[in-house]
């Protein structure tokens, strides 16, 4: 069976974990600790694995991905939506440290006990790094707007514009849009610089 540190390795050799900060996250929180109990020695394969109520936890190759775009870095302030098992969001908190603030949001009241228990083992929660919320964030949460980086994990049809407006000038949106990452750098009030990157396939985003 693979381990954390076969992943790891595999993940930078194929190119999809390049950044010292990303490469050192991944080696420091544990994907075993987000995933459900049953499924802990699948831990460490590139899949996806199920997390219960349909969602699961994405495929390691694809979260290193999608960091990689968004190019999170100590000190900023991150909103995580779709946060599920709680792994990006305690990445994340790794990367952001004591003086950044991740504000994770999950819907399914079931799946925040899980993630927020998980993102907890860890510490994040006490030391007030991340909030985990659960409610619908497709309308935003603009309580800690602006926002130096947006994520989600699940597919909506397009950028919610609420997402748009919470963004920082000179921050990065990185979500899936139907089967392609979207990654939209806010570059004036209401101008966006878009790339788009093709071939992955995501839970959808729900909203209420």
């Amino acid at each position: 069976m693979p381990t954390k540190e076969s992943l790891i390795k595999d993940l930078v050799k194929e190119g999809y974990l390049k950044t010292p900060v990303l490469i050192e996250a991944f080696g420091k929180i544990d994907r075993a600790d987000f995933v459900p109990e049953k499924l802990k020695n699948e831990a460490y394969l590139n899949q996806p694995l199920p997390i219960g109520f349909n969602q699961t936890i994405s495929q390691p190759l694809t979260v290193a991905f999608m960091l990689e775009l968004l190019e999170p870095k100590p000190d900023e302030k991150i909103l995580d939506v779709g946060a599920g098992s709680g792994w990006v969001s305690a990445l994340l908190a790794q990367i952001v440290g004591e003086k950044g603030k991740v504000i994770a949001f999950e819907r399914i009241p079931e799946l925040c006990e899980f993630g927020r228990k998980n993102i907890a083992k860890y510490n994040f929660i006490e030391k007030g790094i991340v909030e985990f919320f659960c409610g619908d964030a497709s309308k935003g949460y603009s309580k800690e707007a602006p926002y130096d980086r947006i994520i989600a994990g699940a597919a909506a049809e397009e950028v919610p514009p609420a997402w748009k407006e919470e963004l920082k000038i000179g921050g990065r949106l990185v979500m899936p849009v139907g089967h392609n990452i979207v990654v939209l750098d806010k570059i004036g009030p209401a101008e966006f610089d878009k790339k788009e990157f093709f071939g992955f396939s995501f839970v959808p985003l729900i909203n209420d």
